[in-house]
């Protein structure tokens, strides 16, 4: 699903995914209100896998959207494709619970590799969001470590989901099944009291679980 109001882009969108592969676009709209008509119960139609979503829309906000449609469609993965690089709409955005946060400016190319990743349950995030992530965020935290200690191999998982790895990626790196890192990924998940993998990142780094070398 597409909710942008820019009719051109849409357009833009729409024609690349239409032509890639495992990719169909299933719904597009300029408001979110309309968008969320269609998600909400009784609804008898198919919800769609990933919903990109714009931030900057006529009457209710993208951000302001998130929550409304973790409600209506909990399992729906949500890519904020926006022009604003503001840090404040960043941290809300991963906060309410968005998979990946793109910027307007990112090729065709990188919004389709973001839809894919977000899709095998990555996290998608533009390169200057990610450097944000853990050069600001991580810092400025005055949430307390969580209460649950995190297990060395989920550690390793963690650390490898922040270096963008999908879930069979880290398998192969660490040479264990496709199912064990997912159980892992969902007890990661649960002691964090996230719901994705961006989520997981941003409050790791924001309770000092995760570092970057600089520090």
């Amino acid at each position: 699903m597409l909710v942008e109001d820019h009719a051109s882009y849409r357009a833009a969108i729409i024609a690349i995914l239409e032509q890639t592969e495992n990719m169909e676009v299933h719904s597009q709209f300029g408001t979110a209100e309309i968008a969320l008509r269609s998600l909400q119960p009784p609804t008898t139609d198919p919800l769609p896998d990933v919903i990109l979503l714009d931030l900057n829309l006529p009457g209710m906000s993208g951000l302001e959207t998130i929550p409304w449609i973790r409600k209506y469609a909990p399992d729906v993965q949500i890519i904020i494709l926006t022009r604003s690089d503001n840090t404040a709409d960043v941290q809300c955005a991963i906060s309410e619970g968005a998979d990946g946060y793109l910027l307007k400016s990112a090729t065709l190319k990188e919004i389709t590799e973001g839809i894919e990743t977000v899709a095998e349950g990555g996290a998608s995030l533009d390169p200057d969001v990610a450097r944000y992530i853990l050069n600001t965020l991580r810092r400025k935290s005055t949430q307390p470590q969580p209460q649950k200690a995190l297990s060395t191999r989920e550690m390793e998982i963690l650390e490898l989901l922040g270096e963008g790895l999908l879930k069979k990626e880290i398998a192969d790196r660490l040479q264990i099944t496709p199912p064990s890192v997912a159980t892992y990924v969902r007890r990661i998940y649960e002691k964090l009291e996230v719901q994705n993998a961006a989520s997981a990142i941003n409050k790791a780094y924001r309770s000092g679980i995760l570092s970057s070398d600089d520090d």
